[in-house]
């Protein structure tokens, strides 16, 4: 693992609370990356004194978006909205979907400074990626500028991939979701993938309650909870399952059971 942020923690863009955590950069801290700050790598260090699994969730997510992807290029998508994308880590969405096709287009959605920096930087290198600085609530928003490089009118991969778990119940993320299911044509798909509370209910409860103290969301929800995000969708085989369960690449890896967020996709 290379060492976090070597730059010192006066780096970055100016709006940054770099005292606050952020999901992005706690998630690329686990994932061994440099883009987080010391708020970000407390954050992240509790939750690993809680659950050492958050490693293996990190990465097997990862995975589980790679795969899923993968899947959906197969299936003949090239429109992508990645919402919550956090930072870049390869390979991304771009990445997969443009070396499928090289005109497939991707708009990735996000509220924090830094994920915009890194994604600006991406979308300098062709016309086919794009941005949207945005709260994944502002719905209107997100659709409103996303429409300006992609086509509405046709299939667009929906993708919640570890986000959703970071929006308070208060704000209803499966009507969230309903509204960008309004949005999107028929034979659109939608990937979820979110935290599991029944993993180990009292650890889960106990980094909910840390993450408010420290300013930020984390919402683990329990499986019913989670599907009722698909909006009646019909999930694809094999359902809603651990993410490192689903359509993998031969065997599971030998940390599969360790992966604590279920995920699944769904045709529109």
């Amino acid at each position: 693992m290379s060492d976090p942020a070597p730059q010192g923690d006066d780096w970055g863009p100016p709006d940054i609370a770099t005292d606050v955590p952020h999901p992005a950069r706690i998630y690329d801290y686990w994932l061994g990356g440099k883009d987080n700050f010391e708020a970000d790598r407390s954050a992240g260090e509790f939750a690993l004194g809680l659950l050492p699994e958050y490693r293996d969730y990190a990465h097997g997510n990862r995975q589980f978006l790679v795969r899923a992807t993968r899947f959906l290029c197969d299936a003949g998508i090239r429109q992508f909205l990645d919402i919550g994308a956090g930072l870049p880590t390869s390979p991304n969405v771009h990445e997969i979907a443009q070396a499928t096709d090289p005109e497939a287009r991707v708009v990735y959605v996000d509220n924090d400074p830094m994920v915009y920096v890194h994604a600006e930087a991406l979308m300098a290198k062709g016309a086919t990626t794009s941005v949207v600085r945005a709260d994944l609530r502002d719905v209107d928003t997100v659709v409103q500028q996303a429409d300006e490089l992609l086509d509405f009118s046709k299939p667009v991969a929906l993708m919640f991939v570890a986000s959703l778990h970071h929006v308070l119940d208060s704000d209803d993320p499966a009507g969230i979701v309903g509204r960008y299911l309004d949005a999107v044509a028929p034979g659109s798909y939608l990937v979820l993938s979110h935290i599991d509370y029944d993993y180990h209910p009292e650890k889960m409860r106990l980094g909910s309650e840390e993450a408010r103290r420290a300013g930020t969301i984390y919402e683990p929800r329990r499986r019913e909870d989670i599907l009722r995000m698909f909006n009646g969708r019909e999930l694809l085989d094999p359902g809603l399952v651990l993410v490192s369960y689903w359509r993998p690449d031969g065997a599971p890896g030998r940390n599969a059971n360790r992966v604590m967020a279920l995920g699944g996709v769904a045709q529109l």
